[in-house]
């Protein structure tokens, strides 16, 4: 079983301007679209869309969490929230022209101490062997920074697998853990990957560099890093070696949800027994398809499997 947490999600209102977002400037918004956000709920949509199922779990409070709810039932998706006395935030993306993305996002509602001993004890529930736990997003206000360093060591401990992606110092804290309680899988992007080891300069870190770091993360018991690199590709680190995947050229309409259309699609992968460079194939395709959709919606399985014939996978290590 697949479950997917979002202990931040949002109401994702997208819209576009017709030229240039202007600074300090009236900007008409146009085609505006509502889609239930939250990192693991654009999994969950994701694993759905390739023919998958999981369960999305996550906080959801006041009038927009009922919206949220109600958006996410609609796609036919499993959930089982708890609900909580705040409200459920709300998060505008705005694309120009040339597909430049401008967020706006709200910080989320505080979450109590009563409603975190929910969520956990929720989770400790769905930790057992066979099942795999993505942790994804940003943590909302109210919680301590190694929350998902406590999740990971407790569904660790549990035999569950864990799928975490998260940035900052909630990343930094979850991968400090022993060899027993750190993640299974992350997915940082190059950006995040190279702010973890302190670097500064990251203009000229070379491709040999980037397997180097990834490999002393396998040090620490994590299984596969996803190195998400924008224009630049994917690279997929394990105990079997590093794979390089150019990025395709496609009409980008928008890349909400990229990142986490390629972890529904790992994922997906790891139930069907998929090879290395199979899973991998796969979610590239499904994150470049992830780009060529409006808001956060997930790519179809036609579409990302007519990508797939066209992605490149890479041995270089």
């Amino acid at each position: 079983m697949i479950i997917t947490v979002t202990l931040n999600p949002a109401l994702d209102k997208t819209a576009f301007v017709e030229d240039q977002l202007k600074p300090g400037e009236l900007n008409r918004l146009n085609n505006i679209r509502i889609d239930a956000g939250g990192k693991g709920i654009n999994v969950s949509n994701s694993i759905h869309s390739l023919g998958g199922e999981s369960i999305a779990v996550g906080f959801a409070g006041g009038s927009s969490g009922e919206e949220l709810l109600a958006l996410i039932a609609k796609k036919g998706l499993k959930t089982d929230f708890v609900r909580i006395g705040g409200i459920t935030r709300t998060n505008v993306k705005v694309l120009d022209k040339g597909g430049q993305l401008t967020e706006l996002n709200e910080s989320g509602p505080e979450i109590s101490i009563a409603e975190w001993e929910e969520m956990e004890q929720k989770l400790s529930g769905y930790g057992k062997a066979g099942n795999t736990i993505i942790l994804s997003g940003s943590l909302p206000p109210g919680l301590a920074k190694n929350s998902y360093q406590k999740l990971c060591a407790i569904l660790r401990r549990s035999k569950s697998k864990v799928f975490l992606d998260a940035d900052g110092e909630a990343f930094k804290y979850a991968l400090e853990s022993g060899p027993e309680e750190v993640p299974d899988f992350i997915k940082p992007n190059r950006h995040e990957l190279i702010e973890y080891f302190g670097i500064e300069d990251d203009k000229n870190i070379s491709e040999i560099k980037l397997v180097e770091l990834c490999r002393s993360l396998l040090c620490k018991g994590i299984k596969l890093i996803a190195l998400s690199m924008g224009k630049d590709g994917a690279m997929f680190v394990n105990k079997n070696g590093a794979w390089r995947s150019p990025a395709l050229d496609v009409d980008v309409r928008s890349s909400v949800g990229a990142g986490d259309s390629m972890i529904g699609a790992l994922v997906f992968g790891f139930e069907q027994q998929l090879s290395d460079e199979q899973g991998f194939a796969l979610a590239m395709a499904a994150s470049v398809a992830a780009c060529t959709t409006d808001g956060t919606n997930a790519p179809g399985r036609v579409l990302v499997d007519s990508l797939m014939a066209k992605v490149r996978i890479e041995k270089i290590g």
